[in-house]
């Protein structure tokens, strides 16, 4: 296939399926699967992944950007020991919030080599998907509750934070994971979409810095760089919209079609893998 091509393609479905609850991962890793190209670079698999994270960055950026003074400002009445949650302001508290939820993921570091195995299987992402379907069709039975940034407690944060850890799997998507999460502690779904982009940004960039050894030891082609980049503009682009198409799906309506979606998709690629059909 056409580098820019491929690189555009895995851009948009980077862009799509990061933020739609439908598993950026697990469609990335059949995209490679059926077109013979298992051994994507590494450092365009980054690429993505910060084009995406930057997508977040300006979608957001009235809520991310007051959290770097807030997070100084969380340190220091630590260590002076005058930190109180109820006196906390909503950006402080977020911070905390977003730190706690992040916790889990160090507990799937040493299994990151039996993730990556799963991903080269597409009847374990088809059954994945299956399984992410039927999790958004629970969640859309979740009633919206009034947990927001203003009352958000560390219980509540550490359970989106499992949900996030669960989602590491090719297949699980990990906004439809973590929106789940939060509904089952009482967010409003609004809220739940807005902690579950944002919680993304330590995900994402944990996952960057722990991939820079592999990256290290290989070189990216200079023929290569341009498509690289064009990917993850692409990426970036797309990510903007589907955010903003997300956050409008979560304040009119449900996760039905992308239910619906996640169980055909997934029993589709079990039965082209058991068939043996593959595009490349």
């Amino acid at each position: 296939m056409n580098k820019w091509l491929f690189a555009a393609i895995s851009g948009i479905i980077q862009g799509l399926a990061e933020f739609l609850p439908i598993s950026s991962s697990g469609h990335l890793s059949l995209f490679q699967n059926f077109f013979g190209m298992e051994d994507i670079d590494m450092t365009f698999d980054i690429m993505l992944h910060l084009g995406t994270l930057a997508a977040v960055f300006i979608v957001y950026r009235k809520d991310i950007f007051p959290l770097f003074p807030a997070f100084f400002s969380l340190l220091g009445k630590i260590f002076k020991g005058k930190f109180k949650l109820n006196e906390a302001t909503v950006s402080e508290r977020l911070v905390l919030m977003v730190i706690i939820a992040t916790i889990p993921l160090v507990a799937i570091v040493p299994f990151t080599d039996y993730v990556d195995l799963i991903g080269k299987s597409n009847i374990a992402i088809g059954c994945i998907l299956i399984f992410n379907g039927v999790m958004l069709f629970v969640s859309d039975r979740l009633s919206s509750g009034n947990v927001n940034g203003e009352n958000i407690k560390p219980r509540n944060a550490i359970i989106a934070g499992i949900f996030q850890m669960f989602a590491v799997l090719p297949g699980l998507s990990r906004s439809g994971s973590t929106i789940t999460g939060g509904l089952t502690q009482g967010f409003n779904r609004e809220y739940a979409v807005k902690f579950s982009f944002i919680m993304s940004i330590p995900a994402i960039l944990g996952a960057a810095v722990t991939d820079i050894p592999n990256v290290l030891e290989g070189s990216v082609r200079s023929a290569d760089i341009l498509p690289f980049i064009f990917g993850t503009l692409v990426a970036f682009a797309s990510g903007i919209g589907t955010m903003k198409l997300l956050i409008y799906i979560s304040r009119k309506s449900n996760f039905k079609i992308f239910s619906i979606y996640c169980v055909l998709v997934g029993i589709l690629i079990i039965i082209l893998q058991l068939t043996g059909i593959k595009f490349a």
